[in-house]
């Protein structure tokens, strides 16, 4: 009897991983075609956080004689993604960065978060820790992306637990470690209180995710967060390595582009169809780079153009970035290959 009941659990939990699977309606793991993803060494980036400040949490918000994450420092965050390790802001905790230069609303992505999660065996699950990503202008009025998971809240995720980071969007951690999650300024335009093209501070929240409505924290959707917990370590919750800046003002050298300068069409383009890089000054070679920082197609004008074509058909499916040279300076734009 006792055997029966187990394989009757199991065939449960099994039908309920399916399910929610099955659900699964945003951007695939960073190796799949997709993805929005972004390697830390992605050409994308012009710059990244020049400052933090950690609030942490405890490591187990159910047991706070615990005491709060004490793994890494708020240096840790600041700089390159991948070179100074991670701080961990324990279950609650919070970050806020600051940059040298304001992030604006350019085209596409704005800015990407880093943490350090990691694969699980050979399957496309991942160890994610999770975090919601508020923005401000003034460091007073803080605005959130509208996070939604699809992962299942029926039972609990431990801390060797795993997610389909496909069923996650707007939630910092979505991507393993090296590969920033993006977020689109744009998503933020009518919200009152702050500049999206002034965005001088960056917030990140871990994520409790815990079922137990004692302690669960809730998408814009009012769902219940489920990611590995309770993690009683050190290192507790959201393990933050690095804030990737794609559109920064006032920058010298390689511009994102939002005036036009150099334009990508049609965009999105069909996988296989040409697309058109036009510029309003003449061409003297571009590259186009992949989210993991791939070099995919590059170009040299051997005559004056301000235009040139490129066929699509080796390209999958997901973002690039180009980088075109011109007589005068270099740009940054963006391609979606559908």
């Amino acid at each position: 009897m006792r055997c029966t009941r187990q394989k009757t659990f199991l065939t449960i939990v099994v039908l309920l991983c399916f399910c929610y699977a099955a659900d699964a309606q945003f951007a695939p793991a960073a190796d799949l075609a997709g993805t929005t993803a972004i390697y830390k060494d992605s050409s994308a980036f012009t710059a990244w956080a020049t400052g933090c400040t950690v609030q942490r949490g405890p490591v187990n918000i159910a047991n706070p004689a615990l005491g709060p994450a004490s793994a890494g420092d708020s240096a840790a965050a600041i700089g390159m993604a991948g070179e100074n390790g991670t701080v961990s802001l324990g279950d609650g905790g919070t970050a806020v960065l600051t940059f040298a230069q304001p992030i604006y609303n350019g085209t596409g992505f704005d800015f990407a978060v880093f943490e350090n999660g990691f694969m699980v065996n050979d399957s496309n699950l991942a160890f994610l820790e999770l975090a919601f990503v508020e923005v401000s202008t003034d460091g007073l009025r803080f605005v959130r992306f509208p996070a939604t998971t699809e992962v299942q809240d029926t039972f609990q995720l431990n801390n060797d637990g795993a997610i389909d980071c496909s069923q996650l969007y707007n939630l910092a951690g979505k991507y393993i470690a090296n590969y920033g999650t993006p977020f689109d300024l744009n998503e933020l335009v009518d919200s009152p209180g702050i500049d999206i093209n002034n965005i001088n501070y960056v917030k990140v929240i871990d994520v409790v995710g815990s079922i137990d409505s004692a302690y669960a924290t809730r998408d814009h959707n009012g769902h219940i967060i489920n990611d590995p917990w309770p993690t009683p370590f050190a290192s507790c919750g959201f393990d933050l390595d690095a804030v990737g800046v794609i559109h920064a003002k006032g920058l010298s050298g390689i511009k994102n582009v939002a005036d036009g300068a150099v334009k990508a069409y049609p965009d999105p383009v069909y996988r296989g169809n040409e697309v058109s890089i036009q510029s309003n000054q003449n061409i003297l070679g571009l590259k186009i780079y992949d989210v993991n920082g791939r070099l995919v197609h590059q170009f040299a004008a051997n005559t004056s153009t301000n235009r040139q074509s490129i066929n699509t058909d080796g390209f999958n499916s997901g973002i690039y970035f180009i980088t075109v040279e011109t007589v005068a300076e270099s740009f940054n734009t963006k391609l979606i290959v559908e």
